[in-house]
């Protein structure tokens, strides 16, 4: 039996892999929703005037994964029309131009999922145990 492509699913990822827009945009893509929001932050080659040649990531991997989670729930809760959320950070070393962090939301209409990725990097930040260190 394979899985109904409407059926709303949170794809959550931690990785020392590059991370591929393409596989966020495909993971999130549905027949019913008209809009796919992303979010790709990446590495910037400055920080408060210092030169940035790579960041590094770590996390508590267990609690990042269930904060992430609670996220999705969140979104979920706002957004009701919400059908697929991806989240993926990667970890370890990332250069500049990489990227570090990708959001993919689907919904029918682009108001849900626009507010809805914005919402999940802003949180993303407060509240996922993933630390950076710069490398300058």
């Amino acid at each position: 039996m394979s899985e109904d492509v409407d059926s709303p699913r949170d794809l959550i990822k931690l990785t020392h892999e590059k991370l591929s827009s393409d596989d966020v945009s495909t993971s999130v893509t549905c027949p019913s929703c008209g809009a796919i929001s992303m979010f790709i932050g990446t590495t910037r080659d400055s920080f408060e005037g210092k030169t940035v040649i790579q960041l590094e990531y770590e996390a508590y991997i267990p609690m990042a994964e269930s904060e992430m989670k609670k996220i999705c729930t969140s979104i979920r809760a706002k957004w009701p029309t919400v059908r697929h959320i991806c989240i993926q950070h990667r970890l370890g070393v990332v250069p500049v131009t990489e990227a570090s962090v990708m959001v993919g939301i689907s919904s029918p209409h682009r108001v849900d999922s626009l507010e809805a990725v914005r919402f999940c990097i802003d949180t993303l930040k407060a509240t996922v145990p993933i630390w950076k260190k710069g490398g300058l």
